[in-house]
Order: C-alpha cells, then sequence, then structure tokens
C-alpha cells in the first residue's frame, strides 16, 4: 500500500511558529528543497555547503540598491534608506573594501581587548543592582544594558547621555526588521535624524579637542590620504549602536535560555569556567543571533542545480546552516565542549561581522559572571517570546528567577 505523501512544502518565515521554533521547518527545507523558491519568488538557500560559497560569492549582492523598488526610490530617499546607502553592510566592493579597511584600523583587537576591565565592571555593577531580587529579567536587567554602557564608553559617548542613546537605539535596531510597521518605520527615520544631529556636534568637538576613544580613531582613520566621508562616519558610529547592540543582547539572551534548558550543559559551565570560550561558540551556534544574510543575484547563477536569474533576491539561512548535520555532528545537541564548530553566527567572507570580537568578548564576561554569581538560575516560563524578526532572532524578555533551591 502507498503511502500518503507528505504535505508540499510551504515555507513562510513571518508565521508566530516559525518565529518560536524554526529548526523543524529548516530541517525540511534542507531535506525536502534546500534551495527553495518561495511564493514571493525569493530563493531560500539552507543547506551549509551551499550558504559559505553563497555568502562568499561576489554575484551576490549586500548592497540595498540593487533591489529593484529601492532604485526607484533614490530621489526620495527616506533617512533609513540614506543610512543604508553609506553603510557597511549593504555595500559591495569596491566602496565596501575601502570602508571596512578605514574602519577596522579602529576597531582592531587591541582596542577591543583593552575594554575588557570596563566591560567586567559594567557586568558586575549590573549583577550587584539585581542580586537582591527574587526575579528579573535578563533581557531589560542584563543583556540589554550592557552593550549600550560597552559602545558608550568605546565611542567616547558622555554617560550623562547614555539613556538618550538608549532610546535612539532601541528604534535603530529595527533597521534590520524587513516587517517594520509604519508607525515603527517613522520612529526609526526620526531616531536617526536626531542622533545623527547629536553625532554631528560630538564629533565637531572630538575633531576640536581628539580623545582615547573610537570616535576620534574613525576621524583619524587614513589610508594613503583617504578617509571617511562625514556621512560615512556619522553612519558607522550610528550601525555601531544598531548592530552591536542586537547582536550581543541576542547572544547572551539566547545563550542564557539554551543553558537553562539544558541544565547539564550548565552545570558542566558553572564547574568549569575555562570552557567559556568553547560554550559561547556553541551558544552562537545553536541559537545564533544571527539566522538569515539577505542577497541579491547581480548576474545569473546555479545554485543547488537551481538557476537564479540577475535581480532576484536570496536569502541565506544561516540559521539552518547552523544546525545542518551534514557539517555538525548531533547538530540538534547543545555540545559547549564541541572542538569543529566552523559556525556561520558571525557571517562569513568579506561581510563577517567586523564586531565579532567585541560581541565575544562580552558574551565570555556576561555569560560566565552571571552563571557564576547567581547560579539557582530557574526560568519562569515555558513558552518565552521570540521577537518577530526573520533575520535576527532574539527574545523579547528572559524571566528568571535565582533563590538558591531548598
Amino acid at each position: 500500500m502507498d503511502l500518503p505523501k507528505p504535505p508540499k512544502l510551504k515555507f513562510n518565515p513571518f508565521q508566530p511558529e516559525f518565529y518560536a521554533d524554526p529548526y523543524g521547518m529548516y530541517d525540511r527545507l534542507r531535506t525536502e528543497d534546500p534551495v527553495h523558491v518561495s511564493s514571493l519568488g525569493v530563493f531560500m538557500i539552507s543547506r551549509y555547503a551551499d550558504v559559505v560559497p553563497a555568502l562568499r560569492d561576489p554575484r551576490l549582492s549586500s548592497a540595498q540598491s540593487q533591489i529593484s523598488h529601492y532604485s526607484k526610490q533614490k530621489e526620495t530617499l527616506s533617512p533609513v534608506a540614506a543610512l543604508s546607502n553609506n553603510c557597511l553592510f549593504f555595500r559591495d566592493p569596491p566602496d565596501h573594501t575601502r570602508l571596512r579597511r578605514l574602519t577596522s584600523k579602529a576597531f582592531n583587537p587591541r582596542v577591543i581587548e583593552a575594554m575588557r576591565p570596563k566591560i567586567v565592571e559594567f557586568v558586575n555593577d549590573l549583577l550587584d543592582q539585581v542580586e537582591g531580587s527574587a526575579t528579573i529579567d535578563i533581557i531589560a536587567n542584563f543583556a540589554a544594558p550592557l552593550p549600550i554602557r560597552t559602545i558608550s564608553e568605546l565611542l567616547g559617548i558622555p554617560e550623562a547621555d547614555r539613556n538618550q542613546l538608549k532610546q535612539w537605539s532601541h528604534w535603530l535596531a529595527h533597521i534590520f526588521d524587513p516587517m517594520k510597521s509604519s508607525n515603527v518605520s517613522a520612529e526609526v527615520n526620526q531616531a536617526i535624524l536626531d542622533f545623527r544631529d547629536y553625532l554631528i556636534t560630538l564629533i565637531a568637538q572630538r575633531r576640536q579637542y581628539p580623545q582615547h576613544d573610537l570616535i576620534t580613531a574613525l576621524i583619524q582613520a587614513r589610508d594613503e590620504q583617504d578617509q571617511l566621508t562625514e556621512d560615512e562616519l556619522l553612519v558607522t558610529c550610528m550601525l555601531l549602536f544598531a548592530s552591536g547592540e542586537e547582536t550581543t543582547v541576542n547572544l547572551i539572551g539566547n545563550g542564557i535560555l539554551s543553558l537553562l534548558r539544558h541544565p547539564d550543559q550548565l552545570a558542566m559551565l558553572q564547574n568549569d569556567p575555562s570552557l567559556i570560550p568553547s560554550a559561547v561558540e556553541e551558544l552562537l551556534r545553536y541559537e545564533s543571533p544571527l539566522q538569515i544574510c539577505g542577497r541579491t543575484a547581480i548576474e545569473n547563477l546555479e545554485i543547488g542545480g537551481k538557476i537564479i536569474r540577475k535581480g532576484v533576491p536570496v536569502f541565506l539561512l544561516v540559521g539552518s546552516a547552523n544546525r545542518d548535520p551534514s557539517q555538525f555532528a548531533n547538530a540538534d545537541r547543545l555540545d559547549i565542549t564541541r572542538s569543529e564548530n566552523r559556525h556561520l553566527a558571525f557571517g562569513d567572507g568579506i561581510h563577517s561581522c567586523l564586531g565579532s570580537g567585541l560581541a565575544r568578548l562580552q558574551g565570555h564576561i556576561a555569560i560566565n559572571a552571571l552563571i557564576q554569581r547567581l547560579p539557582y538560575l530557574k526560568l519562569q516560563t515555558d513558552t518565552p517570546q521570540w521577537r518577530g524578526n526573520i533575520f535576527l532572532r532574539g527574545l523579547e524578555s528572559l524571566p528568571v528567577a535565582f533563590n538558591q533551591e531548598e
């Protein structure tokens, strides 16, 4: 007797159940249709072996200007579109090569490592504030404030201005949300304009009175007489907040949730803090803050036996690639001792995350301090609320209790 055929695969990443748990759908995509064409005509690439070369393929453009509707609107660019037009994330070579070369001069490993004492101070201060409580929200009380303090310190933002920047940063994070409502878009545009005005004044002050901070370093970054334009400098500072906050918040929030759902791994890490580097890499793989990289084909190409025509959008499913059993043994198992772990949580190729070192450093310090100082953490919900963003995976909140067990 013939078995009934499984229902035809229909991938809709905008469904609430996909936000809650995308991994079952990712498994079906990799198995049934690894180069899937959605009902919107977007190619969805799900296998690790296809995603890695695609991330490095110059025929797949990151530039927003390659998107047809964007090109038609160039005459009346919104603040969001204008920001994207000058953003490292959304530029191709040779512009991308130049921007990355200049910004990396100021954003190097030595600068990041010098932030370690301050990050330790910020983490301990945040934990001091909640240690006497019975319950906290890991996101609101810990994961969200940390990167704001860190990036503000790195850039040289005066402490008195940081609450205002926190509000702007909240809206800037929506730049990476493709499903923004018109009200949210209006708030994002206004935040960009207000933040831009603030930075113009601050940059002028740094030009007159240089400091030992990243804004001064970006102003002074030169390469054979080349330097960042004023718009590029402003956008770089704004995007450090938008991307740096989002990545770090989600690394910490997703990571703590994963550990609480795997108490054996949590106990192993609490008993052996030296595992924190491999643990953070595994947490990044297991619940990747980056789920999808958007690209546009700028010429015809073939992936997985299918032809992708010029001008067609392509979604590279990083979250799926990071759970691909062809690349990772027991891919759906959290293993903080995993040694072979070439995950794609920070992308790959020329567009790999410039701030990955800073995110890792904050993750190492924050997660280790949290589970050591508050060792009796317990989830307060069986259904944590995930944000409705298909590109970036992160929690709205993560309520926990941490009283000692009887």
